[in-house]
């Protein structure tokens, strides 16, 4: 089989031609009234240094009951208010040295907090017009440690400020904790894509109906159709979290790995291997050239996605989301590059 390399000339023609064509959901959102809360908690958490920390942490938790538990208990671990060891876990969280200088680091990033908090408002607006009855989850920004990028509860989003603090951020380096391949994608421009996919996942995925790879690519792809419709001014590459020339790869070899996937019997393989192979974020794909990116059934089941919808223009958002039967959206969509 031949793969082909990735030529700029070829890239910048193919992304232009994609520019082009008219965006179906770039659709009116200045009647929607409804909006997205935006809770700095980090600021508020900070903010308790040298208060009593007990009585002052009851106060925040009063505040926020459920994103209080979540956060203590889940994103930065130190247990919950009647725990005994609590306050000075969180003391010791509040004082350490790392963690002070992370959180001069996260000002400096985010010295303009109400850019982030309006991008996000914006990208609910286009998700409220598409789901005018869902209630909006409220979104708290925060430092966790180097926790969780995004993390998702019912009716809850939260977001840790420090995981997205650039690509050349010398915390990353240091800690050697992350491989490089991810953090290409911790940098504050990556916020949007992660929370409209992870709230995606949380409202709409079910992972006991995509049994095999096939159904797990089109699910992943329907995650990403949303991206799309609640940010479709967003690039291509930012949404999917690759460079340029990975876009550029996926798009010249397109057929080649569709006819890889089936010449290898791969769309109906329900190993969990060979899934998490072509879905999960990695730093290429096992099988594809070494020039490809990771993901890539993700990228395709997109693609997928996107030709069902554009061949079927009375198919709504919520209906999308809401048909589980994969092989019929396949079917449907005549996928078939070439």
């Amino acid at each position: 089989m031949k793969w082909i390399k990735t030529v700029v000339l070829m890239g910048v023609i193919a992304l232009l031609f994609f520019a082009c064509k008219r965006n179906t959901l770039k659709v009116s959102i200045s009647d929607i009234a409804q909006e997205v809360e935006v809770v700095p908690f980090g600021e508020a958490l900070f903010a308790l240094d040298g208060k009593d920390t007990l009585a002052a942490m009851a106060e925040l938790s009063n505040a926020h009951p459920d994103f209080f538990k979540l956060y203590t208990y889940r994103v930065i671990q130190v247990g919950g208010l009647g725990d005994t060891l609590f306050p000075e876990l969180m003391r010791l969280f509040l004082t350490d040295s790392l963690i002070t200088d992370v959180k001069t680091k996260t000002d400096s990033v985010f010295s303009k907090p109400t850019e982030l908090s309006n991008d996000l408002k914006k990208a609910f607006k286009y998700y409220s017009h598409h789901f005018p009855e869902k209630e909006l989850p409220t979104i708290y920004t925060y430092i966790s440690g180097f926790n969780q990028s995004v993390v998702t509860a019912e009716n809850i989003i939260g977001i840790s400020l420090d995981k997205y603090l650039g690509r050349n951020c010398l915390y990353y380096q240091q800690l050697n904790t992350t491989p490089q391949y991810k953090i290409l994608n911790m940098h504050k421009d990556k916020i949007l894509s992660d929370v409209a996919f992870a709230w995606g996942n949380t409202e709409f995925e079910h992972a006991d109906r995509a049994t095999n790879l096939l159904s797990n690519m089109i699910e992943k792809g329907k995650l990403m159709y949303l991206v799309d419709a609640m940010l479709p001014d967003m690039e291509d590459s930012l949404k999917i979290g690759y460079t340029t020339q990975q876009l550029e790869w996926c798009q010249m070899n397109e057929p080649q790995m569709w006819t890889y996937l089936i010449e290898h019997e791969m769309l109906y393989t329900t190993k969990r291997m060979n899934i998490i192979r072509y879905i999960n974020p990695a730093p290429t794909t096992s099988g594809f050239p070494l020039d490809s990116p990771g993901r890539t059934g993700v990228w395709i089941g997109w693609q997928i996605v996107r030709q069902y919808m554009k061949k079927h223009p009375e198919v709504t958002l919520p209906e999308l989301m809401a048909n589980y039967d994969f092989q019929q959206i396949l079917n449907d969509s005549g996928y078939n590059p070439e």
